[in-house]
């Protein structure tokens, strides 16, 4: 299970006076500081989809950049599987499998090299990260260039090998940046694929996007985030309930609530 309560976090603005006039207009920004993220709290049990909505820069990516151990936040609360996130990174980050927004793939590696790479620095034994890559590259469809450089690669094939990165330790929690960003149908479609596996393997799984397709079909528990703060946070019926008929009037109904 993962849970999140009243997360905040600010950045400090290097020159107040470069900002453009939109980001002056930001209420997030007060004095030297931007406060990207506000007041977040959600949550995602054992075997369910989360998926985590806003327009751009709403706070999505730091949120799950924090939960991610990969910020501390300024306030709030992280528990993954009963372990403080905040108080204790190390454990966490072995429970987490986490897909940034940029897949950085070593281009020089091959995809199994990558893989292989990642899985050492987990600890897990040769042997071991050679079943798990297997089985992922048939979860991924990744075996018709898996051992080629990733320099070469297509965007879709940098983000197939990127979630196998992330998750040959067999995390028990997953966390995705907008994973099917530039994707193509049948690339988007095998991470689709991959995300219903998860499920059923009882692994909790958040995922950022901005498609409103994929949340219908995928997702148990749907949270709204706009300027930092937590705007909706239930189940996916209940967002559709919303505006029925239309998820995307659903999105904006939730956006003009917080206005």
């Amino acid at each position: 299970m993962i849970k999140i309560a009243h997360l905040a976090k600010r950045f400090a603005v290097e020159n107040p006076k470069k900002l453009s006039e939109q980001e002056k207009k930001d209420p997030r920004l007060k004095g030297r500081y931007f406060h990207s993220v506000k007041d977040v709290s959600f949550s995602c049990n054992q075997g369910q989809v989360l998926g985590l909505l806003g327009p751009n820069g709403a706070g999505k990516t730091t949120t799950l950049r924090m939960l991610s151990t990969a910020l501390k936040p300024d306030h709030g609360e992280i528990a993954i599987q009963g372990v403080n996130v905040v108080e204790k990174p190390l454990v966490a980050r072995q429970k987490i499998g986490f897909l940034s927004g940029s897949t950085g793939l070593y281009g020089r590696l091959t995809g199994r090299e990558n893989i292989t790479y990642f899985g050492q620095l987990h600890g897990m034994q040769a042997d071991a990260i050679e079943q798990r890559i297997a089985y992922l590259a048939d979860l991924l469809e990744l075996h018709s260039f898996l051992d080629r450089r990733c320099e070469s690669f297509s965007t879709g094939m940098k983000q197939r090998t990127a979630i196998a990165r992330a998750v040959v330790h067999s995390p028990e929690v997953v966390i995705l940046d907008e994973p099917t960003t530039g994707l193509d149908i049948m690339a988007a479609q095998t991470v689709h694929t991959f995300i219903r596996q998860l499920k059923e393997q009882g692994t909790p799984v958040i995922f950022s996007t901005h498609h409103l397709d994929e949340v219908s079909e995928l997702c148990d528990q749907v949270t709204v985030i706009d300027a930092g703060v937590t705007r909706f946070n239930n189940s996916l019926s209940a967002f559709k309930a919303l505006s029925p008929g239309s998820m995307h009037q659903a999105f904006l109904n939730t956006l003009q609530q917080g206005a």
